[in-house]
């Protein structure tokens, strides 16, 4: 019975092993069941030709003349095959000792990849396990096989078929090929919404980043399908919805199906949209000793009886905690809490501070920055080891780090620390391509041609340093230009800026001379808030006139350039210093195409720190956006300037303010505002220190067209007036000749239509406007058209 007893425990013991080692288990539970035990020094080693027999024995954890039992045998096989030297592994018995017999794995002489082109060997080195001088491991090589697919297909290639081929070599070493066919891109075809009322089609696929392949898809990356990007998307229409008013919006799903038929995905996205909700009532409680409620009402971004938006509750949530941290309440949290009216379609809001449990951040691990220095992620953070633990201050610092540009994913996760009260924050971030290199060309009726070539850099030497050269040469502009920002000056959250510049522009049918510019600056740049930033800056440089020859002396029946314009031409060059500073405050919900929000920009120039002019230049200029109805956007802009001089000089022509299309459209490039009109001259502008400018603008989308086009059409009403020439009207170099100025602070308007295409060519906008009220001597142009291309 005890017989029958031991082989079953010997058997239940065998079951444990894995099953790639079953020969090796059963001899073991042989030996186990029949009562033998062995020694650990009479462990025979055999077949072993790399690996000492030593370091196999030291596999059977036993000491000095300990047994080995048939749970050790086990533990032992399973060490060895842990290893990968080994493909084999065979335990038996003889004469009372335990005879381990191996066969060694192969030994990988090189690791190479045959047909990849899209994919540099590089990069694929990085990613297999396999290496050089390892053993050759069956499973491992499987797993790398999988790991190239999954790097194809986050390129877009669904297609991909990677073989792994062995050549065996002298010496039990191999060479390990991966042979990859590439495939065809798998791009996305049709992207379709289901249960969407409030939206089109049209405006919700600007929130997604994931387009459907077009005419022009091959100068873009985004139609190729991409899983993960897919899953984002569907985060990004969540948190659309939840800022327009819908709060209970659900993105039941994205459902990803590949037509044979189109050679590409068709991405489907069912939303439960639900009803609109406005903000009820608003309210502040506070649980928190010594914390006042009403002092907190200022940093809400929510307005009772507006459109409800979830976004604007985290900015609130956001404000306060960082109000409370620096009244010294590092604990304290804000947990707004929603009591939605389901009759009223109303969610009354309240901010509940409560004290927190109190936690500390023992270390910031760091992880994936291979070329990011570890403290331009850290200067993200607005808490530091050993602060206290707020998790809305942690978002904050992860969805800095995701606009910086330098990463492809960042990711913050915490982890218990060396105690109960510790908490470990782990930054996973992956690197993407910072570089920038572009050649544009365009064409404008204000510029006429013009070529760019640019080499930039967002994330210089792993610094966070912004740098940028480039040259411009075209119709009528030339120039040259350096630009570099250190966002954190002397370690603080201070932007300080270099720019250096040559320009020179020649004279056109808008202007009779040219001028030449040469000179740099420095700025320095800080954050107020989220949505309000201050700067100053100093900028010296100097400017001369150039002019015909044939257009500096007056003959009869001969037309030379206006007086103001010859007299600067010969005062020659002309250093100009100045300080100025600016206030800028932005709540747009897209910088690059806003539906809305506010941005406003106030700045005020004071030259004469030298140099050889002395004035004031102050101007504004606010644009509203608002969304209308469905996919109409609608915006305000307003503009205004005004420049004096002081300290007893003149203003210089070129200080001053031109009225052209870029205050109202219909008019020509220094088209409007103070002229010579002296007899025999080109009657040139000549500016004025005074100006306004009002527009109105409605865009939409081309009904009927696919939203890859991107074609948009716009309506607009423009309205603005340049007044007060201020600058010399008597000009000693000429024998005291004055001009004849023609001066009105009279109101131009007009009104036209345009055609905006955010092409992959860039940017390309074409207006049409007509002039309804003008002055004589006013130069109309109608049709206007800018825009150009990077590639």
């Amino acid at each position: 019975m005890k017989l029958w007893v031991r082989a079953f425990q010997g058997l239940a013991v065998a079951s444990v092993v894995l099953g790639g080692v079953l020969s090796g288990s059963l001899v073991a539970s042989v030996a186990t069941a029949t009562g033998v035990f062995a020694q650990a020094s009479s462990i025979v080693v055999q077949g072993n030709r790399r690996v000492e027999a030593d370091t196999i024995r030291s596999y059977f954890r036993v000491n000095g003349q300990e047994k080995l039992d048939a749970a050790k045998i086990d533990e032992g096989l399973k060490a060895l095959y842990a290893t990968g030297l080994f493909q084999d592994v065979r335990i038996s018995q003889s004469g009372g000792r335990l005879v381990v017999t191996v066969v060694e794995a192969q030994v990988i002489n090189r690791v190479a990849f045959e047909g990849n082109k899209r994919v540099k060997d590089d990069q694929l080195t990085a990613e297999v396990q396999s290496k050089p001088r390892g053993s050759l491991s069956r499973p491992t090589v499987q797993s790398d096989v999988q790991r190239i697919v999954d790097i194809y297909r986050h390129n877009g290639r669904f297609d991909i078929r990677v073989e792994p081929k062995i050549i065996e070599l002298p010496n039990n070493r191999v060479d390990l090929i991966f042979e990859i066919t590439e495939g065809n891109k798998t791009t996305v075809r049709r992207i379709n919404f289901v249960g969407n009322r409030a939206f089109s089609d049209t405006r919700l696929k600007d929130v997604i980043k994931t387009s459907q392949s077009g005419l022009l898809s091959f100068l873009k990356t985004t139609n190729i399908f991409d899983a993960d990007r897919v899953e984002a998307d569907r985060d990004l229409l969540r948190r659309f919805y939840l800022s327009k008013g819908y709060a209970d919006v659900r993105v039941v799903s994205a459902v990803t199906e590949f037509d044979p038929s189109e050679k590409g995905f068709i991405i489907t996205y069912t939303v439960d949209e639900g009803d609109l909700y406005r903000f009820g009532a608003i309210d502040v409680q506070s649980s928190v000793r010594d914390i006042n409620p009403e002092a907190l009402r200022a940093k809400m971004k929510t307005v009772a009886g507006g459109v409800y938006n979830a976004e604007a509750i985290e900015k609130s949530t956001e404000d306060m905690t960082i109000e409370m941290s620096k009244r010294g309440y590092p604990f304290a949290q804000v947990r707004p809490r929603g009591d939605r009216n389901y009759e009223n379609h109303t969610i009354n809001i309240v901010y509940a501070i409560e004290e927190g449990s109190r936690a500390y951040i023992e270390r910031i691990n760091l992880r994936g920055n291979t070329r990011t220095r570890d403290y331009v992620i850290r200067r993200e953070f607005d808490i530091a080891e050993g602060d206290a633990y707020n998790k809305v201050l942690v978002d904050r610092a992860e969805r800095r780090l995701k606009n910086l540009g330098y990463f492809k994913t960042v990711k913050i996760t915490n982890e218990p620390g060396s105690a109960p009260d510790r908490i470990a924050l782990n930054v996973d971030v992956e690197e993407q391509s910072t570089g920038e290199f572009s050649v544009s060309g365009g064409y404008s009726t204000t510029a006429g041609a013009l070529g760019e070539v640019s080499v930039g850099e967002r994330n210089l030497l792993g610094k966070g340093q912004y740098a940028k050269i480039s040259v411009q040469y075209g119709q009528y502009q030339k120039g040259a230009e350096f630009n570099f920002v250190e966002p954190y000056f002397l370690d603080y959250r201070v932007a300080a800026g270099l720019d250096v510049f040559a320009r020179q522009t020649t004279a056109n049918s808008f202007q009779s001379f040219g001028t030449e510019s040469v000179g740099f600056g420095t700025r320095f740049g800080l954050p107020l808030r989220e949505d309000l930033s201050t700067y100053v800056r100093y900028s010296i440089y100097s400017q001369n006139v150039q002019l015909d020859p044939a257009l500096l002396v007056c003959q009869p029946n001969v037309t030379c350039a206006s007086i103001a314009i010859r007299e600067a031409s010969l005062t020659g060059e002309v250093l100009t210093s100045l300080v100025g500073y600016g206030l800028t405050y932005n709540t747009l919900d897209n910088n690059k195409a806003p539906t809305n929000g506010l941005i406003a920009d106030f700045k005020q120039d004071i030259a004469g720190v030298g140099g050889d002019v002395n004035f004031i230049r102050s101007t504004f200029d606010a644009r509203y956006y608002h969304e209308i109805w469905g996919d109409i956007v609608g915006f305000v802009r307003g503009q205004a300037g005004y420049l004096s001089p002081w300290g007893g000089k003149e203003l210089r022509l070129l200080d001053n303010f031109f009225g052209g299309p870029n205050l109202v459209r219909g008019f020509a490039p220094n088209g409007f505002g103070p002229r010579d009109l002296t007899p025999g001259t080109t009657m040139d502008n000549v500016g004025g220190t005074m100006y306004w400018a009002a527009t109105l603008e409605f865009q939409s989308p081309i009904p009927n067209l696919p939203k890859d086009f991107g074609m948009k059409l716009a309506l607009f009403a423009d309205a603005g007036s340049v007044w007060d020439y201020r600058s010399q009207t008597v000009f000693p170099q000429l024998n005291n000749a004055s001009i004849q100025l023609a001066d009105s602070n009279s109101v131009r308007s007009s009104v036209g239509a345009g055609l905006i295409w955010d092409s992959p060519f860039g940017p390309l906008r074409f207006d049409y406007a007509v002039a309804l009220t003008k002055q004589s001597y006013d130069v109309v142009q109608q049709f206007r058209f800018g825009g150009g291309t990077k590639f």
